[in-house]
């Protein structure tokens, strides 16, 4: 574990007040030498916390042939009546931080859905085999993306959980963009930690 993630995580707990609500420890990057309106900058897929996010994600699957998961279900049945409530849609999609579908239900989820799911940066994943294992996953993981904006956001754990677990998520997360960037740390120029009303902390790296 990086003493610095674990030295900063501790730091954005120091001097805070106590709030009625659990807080999230948000991780910042700012990146830099990297042109975001070139489409193979832009990142946008889930990344499994191996401490978990102390809070699970909200997943909803599109499936037909589903039993037994934990999560919010749409059949094909249930696709036409969401895409005619669109207040409704747009609720979810808000609030939703994984979309999954079988395969075969992509089609009419592109034509029905897409116009509000799409531009959010929120069509469905196509997942097979073992649906509920993927769900499990998907609730323990968070969104790397990199948009129009060189910064990435996410969850990397919440107050309750320990410093240990919160830094070792952060430096996982970490090491994945080290891969995962076209000029690994080059291309990172800040990293910061937070908690939702606490000031950020800088972790060096």
């Amino acid at each position: 574990m990086n003493e610095n993630t674990l030295k900063a995580v501790k730091e954005a707990r120091t001097g805070l007040k106590k709030r009625n609500f659990s807080q999230s420890f948000d991780l910042i990057v700012n990146l830099k030498l990297i042109d975001t309106k070139k489409s193979e900058n832009k990142i946008n897929e889930p990344f499994v916390l191996p401490n978990g996010r102390g809070k699970d994600a909200k997943v909803v699957l599109f499936a037909d042939s589903v039993k037994d998961v934990d999560c919010q279900t749409y059949g094909s049945s249930d696709i036409d009546g969401l895409a005619k409530d669109k207040r409704e849609l747009k609720k979810l999609s808000r609030i939703t931080d994984f979309f999954l579908s079988e395969p075969k239900l992509m089609p009419v989820i592109g034509k029905s859905l897409g116009r509000v799911l799409a531009p959010r940066g929120k069509m469905p994943s196509i997942v097979a085999g073992n649906l509920k294992e993927t769900v499990e996953k998907h609730k323990k993981s968070v969104r790397i993306r990199v948009k129009d904006s060189p910064v990435i956001q996410c969850i990397v754990g919440i107050e309750s959980m320990k410093d240990e677990d919160i830094a070792e998520n952060i430096d996982v997360v970490l090491k994945f963009l080290e891969k995962r960037l076209p000029k690994g740390r080059n291309n990172i120029n800040k990293v910061l930690i937070k908690l939702t009303m606490g000031r950020p902390v800088k972790i060096e790296l």
